[in-house]
């Protein structure tokens, strides 16, 4: 049984009459009469009592009809939910994000303006490494991630750049390398290193600059935090490689702490920030229409 004969069977039940249904319906007579013999025929049971002049219900066509309507008032319900999601008169926008955007691209205020258009779409964020962002877009639990990638992503995604800024070396300011430019991966190689997680991008990135390039290096510590890093750094823990505008940005908000920075050679590694999402395989759209009315806003912006 599907959808289409229970709107057949209801329909001959309230008009008490083929014709009249076929009419309503749209669909010849005989049509009609062949979709309710075969609802019976599953069904098992008679649901109506033909006459020359007059279609009645069967005690079990009474019933069904109960069952009938509800299933079909429950499709519109859901048909209604599916309109008013794509509509963005309701649902989610589920978004991720790695630390230390904010250089890049301001988040709250693209989410305030997602917020302003769309009051009805409730907005959930949330906080992680690259690994797990790429990770949660594919898997349907996010719809947009603000990430790094560091490889080719799977072709179930699609990403656009936001940003690429070289990687330079943060140390205390009083360090023998501070302003220093053009800087080997083997001229800094002996240093102690103060590393993010595996799993963050640009930890990622700057193991594979190193080994490509053959050089083994010492992580001395590793934080999960952009700040606690770059306050390790300036406490004389280590160097750390990060991107440029982010030791900018944190030597203007706290200039007070003793950080510096030297530039790498050419080519030096480049931190990529892209914004992925999912897509569908046919069209390439974003697999969400809250997704697709946020990088709209992004590009606006």
């Amino acid at each position: 049984m599907d959808l289409r004969q229970l709107e057949h069977f209801v329909a001959v039940a309230q008009e008490r009459h083929f014709t009249r249904a076929a009419a309503r319906l749209h669909i010849v007579q005989s049509g009609l009469s062949a979709s309710i013999r075969a609802l019976e025929e599953e069904m098992g049971a008679a649901l109506f009592l033909r006459t020359t002049r007059r279609v009645n219900l069967t005690p079990a066509g009474t019933a069904f009809l109960t069952e009938a309507q509800r299933v079909l008032d429950a499709a519109t319900a859901a048909r209604n939910v599916v309109a008013e999601v794509q509509g963005l008169k309701r649902g989610r926008l589920l978004v991720g994000a790695i630390q230390g955007l904010s250089p890049f691209i301001d988040l709250p205020r693209l989410l305030g303006a997602f917020r302003r258009q769309y009051p009805q779409v409730e907005i959930q964020l949330r906080f992680d490494d690259t690994a797990a962002l790429i990770e949660g877009v594919l898997d349907g639990r996010l719809d947009i991630a603000f990430t790094q990638f560091v490889e080719t992503p799977p072709p179930e995604l699609a990403a656009r750049m936001l940003a690429c800024d070289p990687l330079v070396l943060a140390c205390p300011g009083n360090h023998r390398l501070a302003g220093q430019r053009d800087l080997s991966l083997g001229a800094i190689a002996e240093e102690a290193f103060i590393d993010l997680p595996s799993g963050q991008g640009t930890r990622q990135l700057v193991n594979q600059s190193f080994a490509a390039a053959n050089l083994a290096r010492r992580s001395e510590f590793e934080v999960n935090d952009l700040a606690m890093q770059l306050d390790m750094v300036a406490h004389g823990l280590g160097v750390a490689l990060v991107p440029e505008l982010v030791v900018q940005s944190r030597m203007r908000a706290a200039p007070q702490a003793p950080i510096s920075f030297a530039t790498l050679a050419e080519p030096e590694p480049c931190w990529e920030l892209a914004v992925v999402y999912g897509r569908h395989a046919e069209t390439g759209r974003p697999g969400s229409a809250a997704a697709e009315a946020c990088l709209r806003i992004l590009d606006e912006a």
